[in-house]
């Protein structure tokens, strides 16, 4: 795993970060004081509550991306229940392959992710032998003693690993995200991978759906899951969204809402929990138009980071630095509207404050790749814990929609009137509806839907089979009322021709192009990123939160309790209130620098100081958090300083350059 540094260029320490970011009610741990209560039998992992800047910070992120995607795209927003049928959670495919593989160790009862188990015990002695060699080094080179040396070098090398296996488990952890539950089980015999707490042996890996599921209603017969994403209340409302976007294509649809994952081992802060925050979006395009973008021209000057599928298979996890239009001319990235949302997603995160040197685009492997998806990119933020996927970019062709199409019988297609009429031959299957009822009774309707469900070439091989043998043999949709699976249907019910119609109108299947976003991943990434302390006040952070997502932009600092200053505290908060800028009070008896130090904790990138002159002639001082520095001029001056800098219409440079500087008052 690469090292990470801070904000200021030290090395990553992520003790007294996290510190502030709780101590600050950033987040927190929900139902605490209840995990600590004698007798407690609940389980709070992964779960957590926001604090009143975590709440802002979020509030803000999420501003940005309803401005940057939905308005800027002019996408179709939607808002859907949690609450899911299984039933069309069983179309989707999620009931069957919604799952993560998992281990037990059966002396703690303990339940571990096997790929996550086999990740951070090659690392962790990846980073053993690291450090032994760095360690073997420095006694060779320090030593006077020559003998010693050699014992003490002895010693570490019995740790380390040779140059084969440091080889070996780097290919695998490059490819981890490729291995099946059998594969991954074959690694942990071999590598004799055992939990780390306690070191015992663990089982094989066994599946693991991420599901919750519940019921509807006092008498449960109803089972629901809670949505693992929002993806699908968007497809089945593809019919709605066309005409109210009065059947033009292409067109998106946008969601934000919680979605609900049963972690197997939630770990890592708010990087691995059971309810998080996403928003995602559908865009639809027709698949004969090459899945090209409109506005693909104005992106693809772009460069990207990409960490391709050959060369994660490869065993290596070098990027390469591509403009997004060669990426996709080359067919690394496959489409332009994939290639599209990938460069708008780093445009984004580059926006919120994201350091762009620290985000890559990574290829799904074939075995990682969602049952729906024929192709995914990630954008992965590197944090302290390493690479962490926070956007997935999916191409989920037609999949979805086809197979809710197929269970419900409704049309979720597009129909588009064509130039001139086109002769179009077609295989048709007809039921004799007079013989289907009396003949089926209550499983006539599941004769119907398995008929509907067909294809052109599956009509034209059961075409064969009933002119050959007089009847055919579906598979039924639903168990039916015998409890039997399968439905044989003869030919007096049941013709299937091949005809010849003039078609006007051609009709078609959207594909999907998904960009998904784990705001909360992002939230804690963007957090760590720009995180780091001043040289000479070690015991408080900063955090360098960009103006657009602070959680609070101005604070506002009266020299002291001096009551002169009480009126002017007031009236420079309702003028920032009446421009939209938030901003906060500090009255307290602190000095001056205190105050402003564990603001700076809390990301307020601007202060506002009154003092006796304010009182004297009305000129106040505007302060930046990063560099400190400070200039004065009059109370509209710097009001209208604030709204140039949050509306992003004036550069910190450009303000502090043509507006007097100041110094004093920062200090302790």
């Amino acid at each position: 795993m690469p090292d990470t540094i801070d904000y200021a260029g030290r090395p990553f320490d992520r003790v007294p970060f996290e510190s502030v970011l709780r101590r600050r009610f950033f987040f927190t741990e929900s139902f605490e004081s209840y995990r600590q209560a004698s007798g407690f039998k609940g389980d709070n992992r992964g779960l957590f509550d926001y604090g009143p800047p975590g709440c802002a910070l979020q509030a803000n992120i999420v501003a940005l991306w309803r401005q940057h995607f939905v308005l800027e795209e002019e996408m179709l927003e939607l808002d859907c229940t949690a609450l899911t049928p299984e039933d069309v959670f069983k179309t989707s495919g999620h009931v069957d392959k919604f799952a993560d593989w998992m281990c037990k160790d059966p002396v703690k009862g303990e339940y571990l992710r096997a790929d996550h188990l086999v990740e951070n015990v090659l690392e962790g002695r990846l980073k053993g032998d690291k450090t032994a060699r760095g360690i073997a080094i420095k006694q060779e080179e320090k030593s006077a003693d020559a003998k010693k040396a050699k014992t003490a070098v002895k010693d570490v090398k019995a740790v380390k690993l040779d140059d084969n296996t440091v080889r070996e488990y780097e290919e695998i952890l490059a490819k981890i995200d490729n291995y099946d539950g059998e594969a991954l089980g074959e690694l942990i015999k071999r590598f004799d991978i055992r939990n780390p707490d306690g070191n015992n042996e663990v089982q094989p890996p066994i599946p693991f759906n991420l599901m919750f599921k519940s019921s509807i209603g006092p008498s449960a017969a109803a089972p629901v899951y809670l949505r693992p994403e929002t993806a699908q209340g968007q497809f089945l409302n593809f019919r709605r969204l066309l005409e109210y976007n009065n059947n033009s294509m292409p067109f998106a649809s946008a969601s934000i809402g919680k979605s609900y994952r049963n972690e197997i081992s939630p770990r890592s802060g708010l990087l691995r929990v059971r309810e998080f925050l996403m928003a995602e979006i559908e865009h639809f395009v027709d698949p004969l138009s090459g899945k090209k973008h409109d506005r693909f021209d104005e992106v693809k000057h772009i460069e990207l980071a990409l960490l391709d599928r050959d060369t994660q298979l490869a065993g290596q996890t070098g990027t390469v630095q591509v403009p997004i239009g060669s990426a996709v001319e080359r067919k690394i990235v496959d489409n332009e509207t994939l290639g599209y949302f990938l460069a708008r997603v780093q445009l984004f995160l580059v926006k919120i404050g994201i350091d762009i040197k620290k985000l890559r685009f990574r290829q799904h492997l074939a075995n990682e790749m969602a049952h729906y998806a024929c192709d995914c990119w990630d954008a992965e933020l590197l944090t302290s814990y390493g690479w962490i996927e926070c956007v997935g970019c999916a191409d989920r062709s037609a999949y979805d929609l086809s197979v809710h199409a197929k269970r419900t019988g409704e049309k979720l297609i597009v129909q588009e009137q064509l130039p001139s009429p086109l002769k179009v031959e077609r295989w048709e299957g007809t039921l004799e509806k007079k013989k289907l009822g009396p003949r089926f009774r209550k499983d006539a309707k599941f004769v119907e839907m398995a008929v509907s469900e067909l294809d052109q070439e599956s009509l034209e091989k059961q075409a064969a089979i009933l002119k050959q043998e007089g009847r055919i043999t579906l598979t039924s949709p639903v168990p039916l009322a015998d409890g039997s699976a399968t439905l044989d249907i003869d030919s007096d019910i049941l013709t299937i021709e091949k005809v010849t119609r003039i078609e006007s109108v051609r009709e078609y299947v959207p594909n999907v192009i998904e960009p998904s976003f784990g705001i909360g991943r992002i939230l804690y990434s963007l957090l760590e990123q720009v995180y780091w302390h001043r040289p000479q006040d070690s015991a408080r952070g900063v955090l360098s939160l960009p103006l657009p997502v602070a959680p609070t932009k101005v604070l506002i600092v009266p020299l002291s309790s001096n009551t002169a200053f009480l009126p002017i505290v007031k009236k420079i908060s309702q003028r920032l209130r009446a421009i939209g800028v938030s901003s906060r009070a500090d009255a307290s008896s602190a000095s001056i620098g205190k105050r402003y130090a564990r603001n700076d904790e809390l990301g307020t990138p601007l202060g506002i100081t009154i003092d006796f002159d304010t009182v004297k002639n009305g000129s106040i001082t505007l302060r930046e958090r990063d560099g400190t520095k400070q200039i004065r001029a009059s109370e509209d001056e710097v009001i209208d300083a604030v709204k140039a800098l949050v509306d992003g219409t004036e550069a910190l440079e450009e303000v502090f350059s043509r507006l007097p500087e100041f110094t004093g008052q920062e200090t302790e």
